[in-house]
């Protein structure tokens, strides 16, 4: 069932299945946070399988331009979009989050994969090498580990 996430008191609701639940639920917390403070847009958590298309769009686009396939599971996505923006949010079981900036319009619009370790997970075999991380402090997560690609094709 999908829910609001909480930015204020950090929940692990959703997110039980991890073994890194209570960091995850920080990363997360940190992600709402982030969609209220720029767009005020109420971060809502779906059930992985409630979003199916948008997690065959994603795994197509880490597949084509990255050749990413990742063994941890999707637990949860959240979505927001409005009229230039499409911006999913996919949670791993492993602590990680995936996002996809997609601006849809614009002369060099922002497209690009973002990847977030969330503070107690090693970094996932398939990226080992491939990503440098920067390193960012966060009152809701602690540290996050952050990198991101380019898109080069269209998606939309």
């Amino acid at each position: 069932m999908m829910y609001k996430v909480d930015f204020k008191n950090i929940q692990i609701k959703g997110l039980e299945n991890s073994p890194v639940a209570a960091s995850l639920a920080g990363l997360r917390a940190n992600e709402a946070r982030y969609f209220w403070n720029k767009y005020k847009f109420e971060y809502i958590a779906y059930p992985a399988n409630e979003k199916t298309k948008e997690i065959e769009w994603l795994n197509k686009i880490l597949k084509e331009e990255r050749n990413l396939e990742f063994n941890s599971p999707i637990l949860e996505v959240a979505v927001y979009e409005d009229d230039n923006i499409y911006w999913p949010d996919f949670i791993y079981q492993n602590g990680m989050i995936i996002n996809v900036l997609y601006e849809k319009q614009g002369t060099k619009p922002k497209r690009a994969v973002g990847l977030k370790l969330c503070e107690d997970m090693e970094v996932p075999v398939e990226l080992q090498g491939k990503f440098n991380f920067a390193h960012q402090r966060s009152k809701l997560a602690g540290s996050i580990r952050g990198s991101y690609f380019k898109l080069k094709k269209e998606w939309l």
